[in-house]
């Protein structure tokens, strides 16, 4: 597993790209200035099956404070070794995510403007959750860019895709993605001076491993063959 991490303290975002022990390559995006995270995910097709040489995901959700450190450190870190392989400090619980919302690439845009490249590949596979979406009306996103997508409440019998025996039907798709490294908080140290008194300093980063899992509506399930029974 190979992680490459950037900084750009003039846009105030960081990426991280990884690719993982199945060939799948995974960025995460954080866009400070917008409150908004980006997974994207491209995962090998399996042509022997119908599908395409690869299929692209974007996951979109809200950036809270202080969930990972600010641009300008992580620039200054990671110019010293992009290409170090880390291992992480702490690894923080799998969260299970429910994107129950499409968004609408020729407008994600204003939502931010890292979208349009990030998810050039996923066009029709931008998702999002309600409650992220609610928090950026708030700011003043234009709502029509969201589209809510079925749930199991509006189709009595759809069935997690895994369940699904039919190639063709719409089901509801679980892709679990890992982010092995990423620094999650600052550290401080304390220093005395002659005087005896006492300040704190950065001194360095702590650094996090942390899994997503994301439900989400697809069409058919040919768009998620990986969600089988093993």
């Amino acid at each position: 597993m190979s992680e490459v991490a950037q900084a750009d303290s003039g846009s105030d975002c960081i990426s991280l790209e990884l690719r993982t022990a199945d060939g799948a390559l995974v960025t995460l995006t954080a866009d400070f200035r917008q409150e908004v995270k980006i997974f994207r995910a491209l995962i090998l097709g399996e042509l022997e099956r119908g599908q395409s040489q690869f299929q692209a995901l974007c996951f979109i959700t809200r950036l809270h404070r202080n969930e990972i450190i600010p641009s300008e450190s992580m620039a200054k870190l990671r110019q010293k070794n992009p290409r170090t392989v880390r291992q992480a400090e702490e690894v923080r619980g799998l969260e299970h995510l429910s994107m129950d919302v499409a968004v609408n690439f020729s407008k994600g845009a204003q939502l931010s403007s890292h979208i349009h490249n990030v998810c050039a590949e996923a066009k029709e596979a931008i998702y999002t959750r309600e409650e992220d979406v609610k928090f950026w009306l708030e700011k003043g996103v234009d709502g029509s860019m969201f589209e809510v997508l079925p749930q199991t409440s509006d189709l009595p019998d759809l069935q997690r895709c895994k369940l699904c025996a039919d190639r063709w039907k719409p089901c509801i798709c679980s892709y679990t993605l890992s982010i092995e490294w990423y620094p999650c908080m600052l550290k401080y140290c304390k220093s005395r001076d002659a005087g005896g008194k006492v300040s704190s300093y950065k001194c360095g980063i702590r650094s996090c491993q942390k899994g997503y899992t994301f439900d989400y509506y697809v069409p058919q399930k040919q768009l998620c063959l990986w969600d089988e029974e093993t």
